[in-house]
C-alpha cells in the first residue's frame, strides 16, 4: 500500500502497524470508523484486508484530512471523511467497529510546538472519559471498539470505559524488548459483553536490534511504501 504522509510533523509509527494486525485478527466487517485517521494508515490496512469493511474515518486536522483522502484514492479504497472534531460527531451515526490510535501523551510529558503533533499525540485533545463516552454512544448494540493506548494507563482505561458500560474482552501487551516492560497495549472492547478478559501472550517488539519474527511478519503482511511530501 502506497501512503503519502506529511514531510514535517507527525507520520505513523508501529503503533499502527500493530494495531492494524490485532484489529485485523478479528475479521471485521460492516461499518467501520477509523477515530483520528492522520494519513488513514490504520482503516486503510483494514479495509484493504477486509472486504466485508464499509470504511469511514473522523480526522479534525486539515492536512491529514488531504492525506488519508489521497491515500484512499491512491490505493482505490472507498472512504468516507468526516471532517470534525470527534466528540462533535453526529450521535445518530453507528458503527459496528470504531477503532483508533488516538493521542495518549499524558499531561506530565513535555508537549510539543508542533500543532500536527500536539494534536496528534496529546491526550488532552481526546481526554479518556469523553473518548469513551462518545464511542459508546456511536457504536451499534454488542458492537466492537479496538484501540491501543500507553500501556501504563491500562487500569485508568478499564476504570473509564466500566463507567460507561464498555467491556475490555481482549487485550495485548506490547514490549520493545523482551526484558523491558510494556510500552503499548491493544485492547478489543465490546458493548453489553458479559465476557471475561482474555490476556493474550505479550508481543515483543525487537529482538536485539532488529525487530522480532512476528514484528517482521506484520509488516510483510502490511506491505506499506511511505512517501513524506507536501500534497
Amino acid at each position: 500500500m502506497l501512503l503519502y504522509q506529511p514531510e514535517v510533523g507527525y507520520c505513523y509509527n508501529s503503533d499502527s502497524i500493530f494495531l492494524y494486525d490485532f484489529i485485523s485478527s478479528f475479521h471485521p466487517k460492516g461499518r467501520v470508523l477509523d477515530v483520528g485517521a492522520g494519513c488513514g494508515v490504520v482503516g486503510l490496512l483494514v479495509a484493504r484486508d477486509n472486504p466485508k469493511v464499509e470504511l469511514e474515518a473522523v480526522e479534525k486536522q486539515q492536512s491529514f484530512i488531504h492525506y488519508a483522502t489521497t491515500n484512499a484514492r491512491v490505493n482505490k479504497i472507498p472512504y468516507k471523511m468526516h471532517e470534525s472534531d470527534f466528540l462533535h460527531l453526529d450521535e445518530s451515526l453507528k458503527y459496528d467497529y470504531i477503532i483508533s490510535n488516538p493521542p495518549f501523551y499524558h499531561d506530565g510529558v513535555t508537549k510539543s510546538e508542533n500543532e500536527m503533533l500536539f494534536n496528534a499525540r496529546y491526550n488532552i485533545n481526546l481526554p479518556l472519559e469523553a473518548f469513551f463516552k462518545k464511542v459508546s454512544r456511536l457504536l451499534k448494540p454488542k458492537a466492537h471498539f479496538i484501540f491501543c493506548y500507553d500501556a501504563s494507563q491500562f487500569g485508568l482505561i478499564c476504570a473509564e470505559l466500566e463507567r460507561v458500560k464498555l467491556r475490555v474482552i481482549d487485550v495485548q501487551f506490547v514490549h520493545p524488548k523482551i526484558d523491558k516492560k510494556a510500552s503499548l497495549v491493544m485492547v478489543h472492547v465490546r458493548n453489553s459483553s458479559k465476557s471475561f478478559m482474555k490476556v493474550w501472550s505479550p508481543f515483543i517488539s525487537f529482538d536485539g536490534s532488529e525487530f522480532s519474527l512476528q514484528a517482521q511478519d506484520i509488516y510483510k503482511k502490511a506491505s506499506t511504501q511511505s512517501i513524506k511530501c507536501t500534497i
